[in-house]
């Protein structure tokens, strides 16, 4: 059984890494955007950005002035069991990102939508989002917290079967086009698709795709790993750069994930995760021991599976 207090514990690190420390993946792809960018103000837009991802590290303040909307994803083992059962586990990451807020500290962005009140401290009607996932075997749990930013950097529109990969394209190209001419999200962003699924489970698809896959990955279907490729072509292809500016820098990477959905639709949802890509990782085991990365790993041969039972295949490795 793995205790609360260590769940409690590790989730606050989480809290402040994700804050503070840019995900060497996205690092990467921003340095690679930096080095072909040939647009005045977006060079100058990602230089400054680079060199403030490094003077967070040193100072240990977080890398932006508006640190989003904290969210969790939580992901275990079939075996697993948490002390005090899932109302204590989602106790200990309410009061994770209270500490969180004050302690980094983070911008207590949660109000109420109406009286717009808040409690400083990022925890409210039902905030911080707690989303849940599992996998066969194992008794471990995996603690994301994704920092979401892109405040309007998101967008859904219901296309049919007819529309085709073309109409893909054109919502996806319009959605990006907006994003920039209206200042709607911090670009260049990784972009999630999510494609199929009813319309609530469409923007639920399309804002993993964004915030739990990393710079470089590619979906396991070649052929929608092909379209990843192409759109990221496609979006740096619009004349826009760093915060909308002129360039050629709006996406550092597109990642596209599909649900089953109703035979006469062909639903669609685009999200940007924005400038500051803050995203932190641990697994916890029963044994005390916690493990620390920045690759949420969530999109595995099980959670696309298509089948009824689940089947192993020949190439799945199993989960410690």
């Amino acid at each position: 059984m793995i205790p609360m207090d260590l769940i409690e514990k590790t989730a606050v690190t989480l809290m402040n890494k994700a804050a503070i420390e840019i995900p060497d993946d996205y690092l990467t792809g921003l340095k690679a955007a930096a080095e072909v960018e040939d647009g005045d103000l977006s060079s100058f837009v990602l230089q400054a950005m680079l060199e403030n991802y490094e003077a967070a590290k040193e100072d240990r303040r977080a890398m932006c002035g508006d640190t989003g909307t904290p969210r969790w994803y939580v992901k275990m083992g079939n075996q697993t069991q948490v002390e005090g059962g899932p109302v204590a586990l989602e106790a200990a990451l309410r009061r994770a990102t209270a500490k969180a807020t004050n302690g980094v500290p983070l911008r207590p962005n949660r109000v109420h939508p109406l009286w717009r009140t808040d409690h400083d401290n990022n925890v409210g009607i039902g905030a911080p989002e707690i989303e849940y996932g599992y996998e066969p075997g194992g008794e471990w749990i995996d603690l994301i917290t994704v920092h979401k930013g892109g405040l309007f950097g998101t967008d859904y529109r219901m296309l049919f079967p007819s529309d085709g990969i073309e109409g893909i394209k054109r919502f996806y190209l319009d959605s990006l086009v907006a994003f920039g001419k209206r200042g709607l999200s911090c670009q260049p962003a990784i972009i999630g698709i999510g494609l199929g699924g009813c319309k609530d489970t469409c923007m639920v698809l399309g804002k993993r795709a964004a915030c739990l896959r990393t710079v470089g990955d590619r979906n396991s279907d070649p052929k929608i790993a092909e379209l990843e490729m192409e759109l990221k072509e496609l979006g740096n292809s619009i004349g826009m750069g760093a915060m909308g500016f002129v360039g050629k820098s709006m996406v550092i990477d597109a990642h596209i994930e599909v649900g089953y959905c109703h035979t006469g639709g062909m639903q669609m949802s685009v999200h940007a995760f924005c400038l500051s890509s803050r995203r932190a990782v641990a697994r916890v085991f029963a044994d005390g021991r916690v493990e620390y990365r920045t690759d949420p790993q969530w999109f595995t041969d099980y959670q696309r599976r298509e089948t009824v039972e689940w089947e192993v295949p020949q190439n799945h490795e199993k989960s410690a």
